[in-house]
């Protein structure tokens, strides 16, 4: 897991992320934080624990015709859920909406309120290179420009950065997230 950025392999693997971070989890070789294990396992999240968590009382998630559980969607969830939901989608697993959360992110989001361990290392790294293999979409008034947000922005620069190579902020990053933030964004509306 690696890019060639201005003549460098920049390195983007969990021991990259890590050492980047400042080595927040430090786990024994081939060891996986309590998320990781329940998540490779089948059936390890109890779904029905999830929605009740993270929805607000009589709300619950989005399902395909057949029943099936798919998301969450943003005027179901708490506050606390919202907030977390801007958190993971501005920093950890980008998204180009943030209008609901689909049944994996909600699976991150109920563990890290559930007082879980999580490495966040490879679930970035593997979001990177998730994101780095699809193909830009054109946008639909201007063939020249992709249809997709950068994702990673400022940790791509800052690892670039850590490796001495240049780079020139294009976009403004976000402000941090706040209680004027939350109070405005992430509060439930009243029906």
């Amino acid at each position: 897991m690696h890019s060639w950025v201005r003549g460098q392999w920049i390195p983007f693997d969990t021991d990259a992320l890590n050492q980047f971070q400042g080595d927040p989890l430090v786990l024994e070789e081939s060891q996986e934080c309590e998320f990781s294990q329940r998540r490779n396992r089948a059936n390890e999240f109890d779904e029905e624990a999830i929605g009740q968590l993270l929805c607000t009382p009589g709300q619950d998630f989005a399902r395909t015709a057949a029943g099936r559980r798919v998301r969450i969607m943003r005027t179901s969830m708490t506050t606390l859920t919202q907030t977390w939901m801007t958190l993971l989608l501005s920093n950890v697993l980008p998204s180009d909406h943030n209008s609901d959360l689909p049944l994996p992110k909600c699976k991150l989001v109920y563990a890290i309120l559930t007082r879980m361990s999580v490495h966040v290392a490879p679930v970035i790294a593997d979001a990177i290179y998730l994101f780095a293999g699809i193909p830009p979409t054109r946008h639909p008034l201007d063939p020249d420009k992709s249809n997709r947000a950068l994702g990673f922005s400022a940790l791509i620069m800052g690892l670039c950065q850590s490796f001495r190579v240049p780079v020139t902020p294009s976009k403004v990053i976000r402000p941090p997230i706040t209680r004027a933030f939350i109070k405005k964004y992430c509060t439930p509306r009243q029906a």
